[in-house]
């Protein structure tokens, strides 16, 4: 889709559905703007980096609310742009709508960048902005955005405490957050927990036949919805120990097995 900000892409990936993407910077963050007739719901706000609200102004004039997959600084970055914002009901939420200035500027480190950052950038300034939830949510939250369009939330803590991923049962579209994405996972965090994410990873598993399209929100937006059962024997089989381990920096180790990787935390030994 042609846009006039050079920081993003976007691509139609269904009808009324616009992925957001950050080809610049490392992570490769995808937003999703999702459009019914009466509104729209941004799900994530990116980095930061360039205006996501600007984006979202020259794909729709229907009025544009926040949510959030979860709120880890590269999904709510944009997040201080918009007047409305639905977050879930966890102090791990609260937390992180305060900001951050150390998360942010890791984002930012020479070998994050590709390519130019936006004209007037400031890297020393540059923060995740305080950010206000308007309105607290729950698992199965539903937000009608007019016509026969609806978003189901659908809780899904592992990733983190407030992860969350969203079906749209009408189009057969499901949102997955960091849940699932074709790149390594991040496991490692002291805010993962391994048996909530296993226990998430199988209740998208579940819904797979409901599902067109996979929609995950980092690196490539589509996936098939096979990818779901598969990421539970993936993620199963590495916590059972197979498949390939290599230490991937201080603290970290990268487990393979079949197309899937995952970045945990290292075992306490270390790794050779």
């Amino acid at each position: 889709m042609p846009i006039n900000d050079p920081w993003f892409e976007v691509y139609r990936v269904a009808p009324g559905t616009f992925a957001i993407y950050e080809p610049h910077q490392a992570e490769e963050t995808i937003s999703y703007l999702i459009v019914g007739t009466k509104q729209a719901v941004i799900f994530d706000t990116g980095m930061g980096i360039g205006s996501i609200s600007k984006v979202t102004r020259q794909l729709t004039a229907k009025p544009v609310v926040v949510l959030n997959s979860h709120t880890h600084n590269d999904h709510v970055g944009g997040n201080a742009e918009f007047a409305f914002i639905y977050g879930m009901d966890t102090a791990f939420t609260r937390k992180n709508a305060r900001g951050s200035l150390a998360d942010a500027q890791a984002e930012i480190a020479a070998d994050q960048i590709c390519g130019s950052l936006p004209p007037g950038f400031s890297t020393k300034a540059y923060a995740t902005k305080p950010w206000k939830i308007s309105r607290f949510i729950e698992d199965g939250f539903t937000i009608n955005l007019g016509g026969s369009r609806k978003l189901e939330v659908i809780a899904t803590p592992g990733h983190t405490p407030d992860a969350i991923a969203l079906i749209d049962r009408e189009n057969g579209l499901l949102f997955t957050g960091d849940t699932y994405y074709p790149a390594p996972i991040w496991l490692y965090r002291p805010e993962t927990d391994m048996d909530a994410y296993v226990a998430s990873a199988k209740k998208l598993a579940a819904l797979a036949p409901q599902v067109k399209l996979v929609l995950g929100a980092h690196n490539v937006p589509v996936a098939q919805p096979d990818v779901l059962p598969k990421l539970v024997d993936a993620i199963q089989a590495v916590r059972s120990g197979k498949g390939e381990v290599k230490a991937a920096g201080a603290g970290k180790a990268m487990h393979t097995f079949q197309d899937f990787k995952f970045l945990l935390a290292a075992p306490s030994k270390g790794l050779d």
